[in-house]
């Protein structure tokens, strides 16, 4: 691994996550409070915060903030009224194509009708086995066994990235350029800043790492296509996907697979942190999911519920609505603060409590309703084969006495900077 391309794509994470750290307030109890004083607010609660997002990017259209699980769920599930396609002014600016996030009505759900087989359980399961597991051990684990020692966030910074590229169907034989396309792919989510300065400047290396990545990819699909699209991996199943008779040219295929990049490892590398801190700071727990490996999926969802990644989602009102009493009208922008319906104590015992035995009901971590998040089960997946692969090979693993202990922090995209561990 060379140093220079280490160091830009741990820029480039930092780079995501100093958009606002969210280190000078307890966020939870800001949340706490809003739930019983102020669940619904006619204002854009994170630009208050400080926080750069897409529903502030036209200063004329108002924003309302929700902060309770009702009425999360009541816009997210509802995409005929709160609508998604004004992600295509922001985010969606360095995405021509196919874009899921940014689509509405039945453009989306024939898009999503034509790719969600490629996501479902028996397809990640097939990959799981033949790519997931020996990538993360033989690559990543197996190598750092006789230090005894790791920032496990070295290893949560690479692995979600190097997965998802095996499963897309880039050649394996790189992985200097891997690093660049996650440098690229991160720059992307880097490109909403509040200062106007930065944002300029942040803006422009988007559109140019966007264009980049696009030809990246655009050659691996020419290139995969060319020999028959026969594989098991993403690019090939992409080509072969068929529904209501549509198939998907290469620019589409290309802009996908692009969109997906940026999402795919940033977000399931601070969700492996967070569920690591969780973890390690409860040694108990720790050892009975290492005694019971069947309890893994229950403690990656409870870690997804208490500590989300994307800590709230943006919609608009596609016509005059009314929220909870609250007239929201055409056109105005609704936050919806996923961090604070997770822990919603009229939905949640003990709402914030770490607890895998909880009875489970949705939260929204992945999102909700027809814009959940596509790729959630190939994330859990990699999640499961890290802890899996952790607890086979690292005995007795434990928070370093010696570092400063990890925290979670974050109001955008939250998670740990920092994991350090020892073994035995």
């Amino acid at each position: 691994m060379s140093n220079s391309s280490n160091a830009a794509l741990e820029k480039a994470f930092a780079g995501v996550a100093d958009n606002y750290r969210g280190d000078d307030v307890d966020l939870n109890e800001l949340y706490r409070n809003m739930r019983k004083n102020s669940p619904i607010i006619a204002e854009n609660f994170m630009a208050k915060l400080g926080v750069p997002n897409i529903a502030g990017l036209d200063p004329d259209r108002p924003t309302y903030t929700v902060f309770k699980h009702k009425e999360v769920m009541a816009v997210l599930r509802d995409a005929a009224n709160y609508t998604s396609g004004f992600i295509a002014e922001g985010l969606g600016a360095f995405f021509d194509g196919l874009i899921l996030t940014g689509m509405d009505g039945d453009a989306h759900k024939k898009a999503r009708g034509l790719l969600q087989p490629i996501f479902m359980p028996d397809v990640v399961n097939t990959w799981r086995d033949a790519k997931m597991d020996p990538i993360v051990r033989n690559e990543y684990l197996i190598p750092l066994i006789p230090q005894k020692k790791a920032d496990l966030m070295d290893f949560g910074l690479y692995f979600p990235i190097r997965l998802i590229y095996a499963l897309i169907g880039f050649p394996d034989d790189d992985p200097e350029k891997i690093k660049q396309y996650a440098a690229w792919a991160l720059a992307i989510l880097a490109g909403p800043q509040l200062d106007a300065e930065k944002a300029a400047i942040a803006r422009k290396a988007a559109m140019e790492a966007a264009a980049a990545l696009y030809d990246a990819v655009k050659i691996a699909v020419v290139d995969v296509r060319k020999n028959g699209g026969l594989g098991n991996d993403l690019i090939s199943r992409l080509i072969r996907a068929e529904y209501e008779d549509r198939k998907l040219d290469d620019h589409e295929i290309t802009t996908f697979v692009r969109s997906l990049l940026p999402a795919a490892g940033e977000t399931t590398t601070r969700t492996f942190g967070s569920l690591m801190v969780l973890l390690l700071e409860r040694p108990e727990l720790l050892d009975r999911i290492r005694a019971d490996r069947s309890l893994i999926g229950k403690a990656i969802d409870e870690a997804i519920r208490l500590e989300p990644v994307a800590t709230f989602k943006v919609r608009q009102a596609a016509q005059d609505l009314e929220l909870s009493g609250m007239s929201i009208p055409k056109g105005a922008m609704v936050q919806c603060i996923v961090a604070s319906a997770n822990r919603d104590e009229d939905v949640f015992e003990n709402s914030e409590v770490f607890d895998i035995d909880r009875k489970v009901k949705p939260s929204f971590g992945f999102g909700f309703g027809p814009h959940m998040c596509i790729g959630q089960f190939i994330a859990k997946t990699e999640l499961q084969v890290a802890l899996n692969a952790i607890l086979d090979l690292f005995p007795n693993i434990r928070l370093d006495p010696e570092q400063p202990r990890p925290e979670i922090t974050g109001a955008q995209l939250r998670g740990p900077h920092s994991v350090p561990v020892i073994w035995d």
